[in-house]
């Protein structure tokens, strides 16, 4: 008979078609060891889609918003400039659906995701990291124009925003059901995740304040100088607030499109910046002490978060957005002083006993 105390699990009740329907649903979980007393603290784990980040959902709605509208064509090759998780996502959905992916990133990124969409069947691109994300986005456009590839437009396109209005926005409405919700943490890459939260939380959830987030050494949004942009909304160039930062997948060197709506429309009620040393602590204090293994850009939105629970009133509720894990970042400073080998403590265990030991 089984011991009914151990965790059981049911299935999902039900058979998926493709990896593509497992995209989204992603569970929020409650930090119980790091927030104070009185407040809770939740996190929405991004990393529990399939490809393992955020940007799934809006890699999955770009290329069916594309077939629904006939813009992208079987067989097609689709392009995109990527900082690696949108890169991911689309090797994942054009692996599924059978188009080649050609992506465009700056070589300042981390080896292993170029290495995971290599894997994935797409070809990468490399463009010097002195020209920023502006040079890897117009190479991309250089190849959709040369090529005939369709263009994905992520700092764009509608379909980015609409699929966290109708998905991540209505999961959190779902979950937090009957509860308080007194603050959503949040950065910006895109400005997909922000823009399409705020369409659903400012008419549903209007007591819920949303807090975004950028680094600090790149101001972009706060230092108020408008980004110039081209006669599509693209980027002209690089944004003069920008200075290079370790939180990968935040801040381009340029505001998106996608971004814009939510700074005309007032979609955020607070704008803090987060240092990159502090998004590295706090992501490894959440593995380390909680168990949660996030990268760079949701130590980040942690980081801002734990500030919100300090101050937050007795009983305040905070969800922070954790965007990937923190896997895609191994050979960035955030595993810098985690050693390969036996440090001291592990060899006088491993000599604590007398067999099987490396010397």
């Amino acid at each position: 008979m089984t011991d009914l105390s151990i965790r059981q699990t049911r299935g999902r009740g039900r058979l998926f078609d493709s990896i593509l329907d497992t995209v989204g649903d992603t569970p929020v979980i409650r930090v119980n060891n790091l927030a104070p007393e009185g407040v809770r603290l939740y996190v929405k784990a991004e990393f529990f889609n399939p490809a393992a980040s955020v940007k799934d959902r809006l890699a999955l709605n770009i290329i069916e918003a594309a077939e629904r509208a006939g813009t992208l064509q079987p067989g097609q090759t689709v392009v995109e400039a990527t900082s690696g998780n949108t890169g991911i996502g689309l090797a994942m959905v054009c692996a599924q659906k059978g188009y080649p992916l050609v992506v465009t990133m700056a070589d300042s990124f981390s080896v292993e995701r170029r290495r995971l969409m290599r894997m994935l069947g797409a070809k990468v691109v490399l463009t010097p990291r002195a020209q920023k994300g502006t040079g890897m986005y117009m190479k991309a456009v250089e190849l959709a124009r040369e090529h005939g590839w369709f263009l994905a437009h992520q700092f764009e396109t509608p379909a980015n925003a609409d699929i966290h209005e109708a998905t991540t926005a209505r999961e959190i409405i779902g979950d937090f059901a009957g509860d308080r919700l007194d603050y959503v943490v949040t950065g910006y890459g895109t400005g997909g995740t922000v823009t399409g939260l705020s369409r659903v939380l400012r008419r549903e959830r209007p007591e819920t304040k949303i807090i975004l987030s950028e680094p600090a050494a790149a101001p972009l949004v706060s230092s108020g100088v408008a980004q110039a942009r081209g006669a599509d909304g693209a980027p002209a160039a690089s944004h003069p607030a920008f200075e290079p930062h370790p939180i990968q997948g935040w801040t381009p060197d340029f505001i998106p499109l996608v971004l814009q709506e939510a700074i005309d429309n007032r979609g955020y009620d607070e704008l803090i910046p987060v240092s990159g040393a502090d998004a590295i602590a706090w992501a490894k204090t959440l593995a380390a002490r909680e168990g949660i293994l996030t990268g760079i850009s949701g130590g980040a939105s942690l980081a801002v978060a734990m500030q919100i629970a300090e101050r937050a009133a007795e009983g305040s509720v905070i969800l922070a957005m954790l965007p990937d894990t923190g896997e895609r970042y191994l050979t960035t400073p955030l595993f810098e002083g985690i050693p390969e080998d036996m440090d001291e403590e592990e060899r006088a265990l491993s000599r604590s006993t007398p067999g099987y030991r490396m010397e």
